[in-house]
């Protein structure tokens, strides 16, 4: 059986309230300090830092809302932020929502009712909802991955990375390019990065260029694919994200078509298995750990009451692989 705190006191000879006082570094004469001190030795005593933390003003509790852990992009942040955190003697409180805006409601609300010092939504949307919310719960909130003007934020330079991809394509000479974009509920991806190839590609003078929904799994990517090539034959298909990517390459592989031969392929992430497959993808690789470490460092900042710069922007590498034909005539 655990020692409890009642258990303490008992044997000390004391109220509870003074173990807890004790406990808390509050006013206990010195002669009941060294008797609760010895019996804490003798039972070998830990007592709850997560309990004792709601009692204090500050907690070094810092919650994540994070809507996947099985996202290469986001994992890596989470690791540099709780890694950060624990360098500064802070305490990660990460919950998942599976991509469910509801949860993301529900996650600030919970965290906020735990006394954490502060909250970093890594956020797949924002909403009105979202907005009221952070507003309502009174502690700071530094929101990653999308851009609200009430709020601090970090984001990705999605659109110049869009761009960069767009003009990249261009560059090969292609006129019929099909994007696999995401819902514009989205605003960093939906939105941003889809402007920005499009942007890139028209001024590099590409023609005919037809976007498409997915969303973010391998397996819908896959379908949506396979449908628009019954519709479009693109001489290169660009994904939203690399995993989007995959989804076409594996429709593009069942069919007989071959990458980079038949149809250029692009995506956005840069994951380590993007350079292990065979072409190696063409993508852009955002500087994850940076942004963990920067979320980590800010979120400090902002609970201490220190200014932070209400925008911060990420930035990225452009990966050439082989999976982007020249097809310039």
């Amino acid at each position: 059986m655990n020692t409890t705190i009642n258990d303490i006191a008992r044997l000390a000879g004391v109220a509870k309230s003074t173990v807890s006082r004790y406990l808390n570094g509050g006013n206990v004469s010195e002669k009941t300090k060294a008797r609760i001190r010895k019996v804490i030795e003798e039972t070998n005593y830990e007592p709850n830092s997560f309990a004792q933390s709601l009692k204090a003003k500050k907690t070094n509790f810092i919650g994540v809302i994070a809507p996947t852990l099985d996202s290469y992009v986001t994992s890596t942040v989470l690791m540099a932020i709780d890694e950060e955190l624990r360098k500064q003697d802070y305490t990660t409180l990460i919950i998942s929502t599976s991509k469910h805006i509801d949860r993301e409601i529900e996650s600030l609300v919970s965290l906020s009712r735990q006394k954490v010092d502060g909250i970093i939504l890594i956020a797949t949307g924002m909403t009105e909802q979202h907005i009221e919310t952070i507003r309502s719960i009174k502690i700071p909130v530094l929101i990653v991955a999308q851009e609200v003007d009430q709020f601090n934020c970090i984001i990705n330079d999605d659109y110049h990375a869009g761009f960069e991809m767009g003009q990249y394509i261009a560059g090969k000479g292609h006129q019929a390019v099909a994007y696999l974009g995401v819902t514009e509920s989205d605003i960093a991806v939906g939105q941003k990065r889809k402007q920005g190839i499009l942007d890139g590609l028209a001024e590099g003078g590409v023609q005919e260029v037809k976007v498409y929904r997915s969303e973010f799994d391998f397996q819908d990517a896959s379908r949506v694919t396979e449908e628009m090539l019954g519709l479009f034959q693109p001489t290169a298909i660009i994904g939203a994200t690399d995993t989007i990517a995959f989804g076409a390459l594996k429709t593009l592989s069942r069919l007989g078509k071959k990458v980079p031969e038949d149809i250029s392929l692009s995506g956005f992430g840069g994951y380590n298995i993007s350079e292990v497959i065979h072409p190696a993808l063409t993508t852009i690789r955002y500087n994850n750990t940076e942004t963990g470490k920067l979320a980590a460092n800010t979120i400090i900042k902002m609970t201490n009451g220190e200014e932070v710069s209400q925008l911060q922007v990420s930035g990225y590498s452009f990966i050439e692989g082989e999976s982007v034909k020249n097809v310039k005539r």
